[in-house]
């Protein structure tokens, strides 16, 4: 009757379903001698939940003193924004001065090519000129 109450308890055990008593029955039977062949090979696991259970660690843990870092990180924090205001400032100002070099040689880029558009127009009348002298001397020379 006992052998069939601990497979029905080992059963329960493996299904995660037992209460403390049920599993403390089956480590007091796991810890005899007489254990029945079959189960024998459950024997060593409950023995050593047995022996797992009374151990305790008895080394002195050192522990280092907790250090509160927040007032240096707000003063990090400060210093880090403050760099960044200095500098974000000059590289602003750079920038507004690079692009208004830019601009300025847009500017005198585009009246270069004013001044040469409007020459080349004068060329160009020139020429037209220059159309109408051939076209004469080819009545001329036509007839003659």
């Amino acid at each position: 009757m006992e052998l069939d109450n601990i497979e029905k308890l080992l059963e329960k055990y493996f299904e995660a379903t037992t209460t403390v008593a049920e599993e403390e029955t089956l480590r007091t039977y796991f810890s005899q001698e007489s254990v029945a062949t079959h189960l024998e090979q459950y024997a060593p696991m409950f023995q050593y939940f047995s022996k797992a259970k009374e151990e305790r660690y008895t080394k002195q843990v050192a522990l280092k003193p907790r250090r509160n870092y927040t007032k240096w990180l707000s003063v990090a924090a400060v210093a880090v924004l403050l760099f960044g205001i200095y500098f974000g400032n000059d590289y602003r100002e750079q920038q507004l001065a690079e692009k208004e070099k830019a601009a300025y040689a847009y500017q005198q880029t585009k009246m270069a090519l004013d001044l040469l558009a409007e020459n080349f127009s004068k060329g160009t009348e020139k020429v037209a000129y220059l159309k109408e002298f051939e076209e004469t001397k080819q009545k001329i020379y036509n007839n003659n």
